[in-house]
């Protein structure tokens, strides 16, 4: 049965049945132009990154009269309108072996909708990338490892960094080499490049770790190394495509 999953529900679970999925918008990569004079053509300004993407499926209900029409209907509102301030899984049986991180962005009564004309649609406004599956999975290591970026993209992974005292953080690949020094490690401290944090637990660690950014995978080989106090890495590297 075709289904998609939304925060951790499943539309079949909801007596939801698909009709078909739209992706209506393909992510934007945000650039501006600049017209320079004396100059022929203009240049271009890119902010490095992209806009968020839409994802719609059309749906209907089926039910035995508009009494029980009216129930589900307010029973999937209630499901996809709870916590509509964050982003939450999405997958769906159209895409297997990707994710979405989306939000619900209706601004439609459904339930109206479905009773006039058998159908609904719902929207998701989701982040521009699908994440693989397989870049969930957590790797350890104890000591240094190469991974390979499989796709074109810049991969934003999530690190906990183990040991106790001072140690450096090395990412090497064809095209960068960053290091980070982790000044005061009291068992680990976590690096989140998507949330653009250093953190241990709950608490703030990002004054007392220095470097350039936060680490990114390449695309290709990506080398990882770690010395000084650090005993031991785990990492999820959160592969993206479009």
């Amino acid at each position: 049965m075709i289904q998609f999953t939304y925060n951790g529900i499943s539309s079949a679970d909801m007596g939801i049945r698909i009709q078909s999925k739209s992706i209506y918008s393909a992510p934007k990569y945000d650039i501006s132009s600049v017209s320079i004079p004396g100059r022929d053509g203009e240049l271009l300004v890119p902010s490095g990154r992209f806009s968020n993407a839409t994802v719609s499926y059309t749906c209907f209900v089926p039910a035995k009269s508009i009494d029980a029409l009216g129930e589900k209907l307010t029973a999937i509102k209630a499901w996809l309108y709870t916590e509509p301030d964050r982003y939450h899984v999405l997958t769906d049986s159209y895409d297997k072996l990707f994710f979405r991180k989306a939000v619900i962005s209706n601004k439609l009564d459904i339930a109206e909708q479905c009773r006039r004309i058998g159908t609904f649609t719902i929207y998701f406004s989701c982040y521009p990338f699908r994440y693989s599956n397989e870049g969930q999975r957590k790797i350890e290591s104890t000591e240094t490892l190469t991974l390979i970026n499989p796709y074109p993209f810049n991969a934003k992974p999530y690190i906990k960094v183990n040991g106790r005292g001072e140690g450096t953080l090395i990412i090497q690949s064809d095209t960068s080499n960053k290091i980070w020094t982790f000044k005061t490690l009291n068992g680990f401290t976590e690096a989140d490049s998507e949330q653009m944090n250093f953190y241990h637990d709950t608490q703030t660690k990002n004054d007392t770790v220095s470097g350039e950014g936060f680490p990114i995978l390449y695309p290709g080989r990506n080398t990882i190394a770690f010395e000084g106090a650090i005993t031991s890495i785990e990492i999820i590297p959160r592969w993206v495509c479009l």
